[in-house]
């Protein structure tokens, strides 16, 4: 029986790049796909498929836009550059029943569509700690304090500053993101700009003073 997929995510690339490894999976059928909350909402209910794999960081809500418009039937896996606590949080609240990051490889995601397709929650072990505590009220997800640098940032710039952060390289940064190396020093450019910083060195040392990693 194929587990029937819908993919969601603002980069067309991206999308590309997922249809073509699901596409070697027997047991799977990517029915429809979408870049936008409307256009996703929409194609998703129309699709009825079993499962969204669905971006975190997109304009005009993201993920959790999407999961608050679409009448309950499939599940959604999240998929996402960002394993920040708060986005894992939030969309786990509004619905979503797993969250892997996207340096997932392909078997490791089809693996988990088939888990949440079978009613399996789908966690790395260290975001299911995030699900746990929050839920358990240990280690509450607190409100993020008033940073106008940081909230300048777009959420595509957002992703580039913590992959910098974690040393990756502007080539590393392109093949994560599925965006060209143009695209990504462009993106470290506004950031640099934007966090008023002189250097990589600089902005990883700022960005690990504000716990970005």
């Amino acid at each position: 029986m194929s587990v029937r997929v819908f993919l969601v995510d603002d980069h067309a690339v991206f999308r590309s790049g997922v249809r073509a490894e699901l596409s070697r999976e027997t047991d799977m059928e990517v029915v429809g796909e979408a870049g936008a909350v409307t256009e996703a909402v929409a194609g998703i209910d129309a699709a009825k498929p079993d499962v969204v794999l669905l971006d975190v960081h997109m304009p005009d809500g993201g993920g959790v836009a999407v999961l608050g418009g679409i009448a309950e039937g499939p599940v959604c896996l999240a998929l996402s550059v960002s394993d920040a606590a708060e986005d894992v949080i939030a969309v786990i609240r509004a619905g979503a029943r797993g969250y892997v990051t996207k340096t997932i490889s392909g078997a490791e995601l089809a693996d988990g569509i088939r888990r949440v397709a079978g009613g399996d929650a789908v966690f790395s072990p260290r975001l299911a700690g995030f699900v746990l505590d929050s839920f358990t009220g240990r280690s509450p997800v607190p409100e993020p304090p008033l940073d106008p640098e940081l909230d300048s940032l777009t959420p595509r710039e957002l992703e580039v500053l913590r992959l910098l952060a974690r040393g990756y390289t502007y080539r590393e940064i392109a093949e994560s993101l599925f965006i060209s190396v143009k695209t990504v020093e462009t993106h470290a450019s506004n950031v640099l700009r934007k966090t008023q910083q002189s250097n990589r060195n600089a902005l990883t040392r700022w960005a690990h003073r504000r716990r970005i990693e």
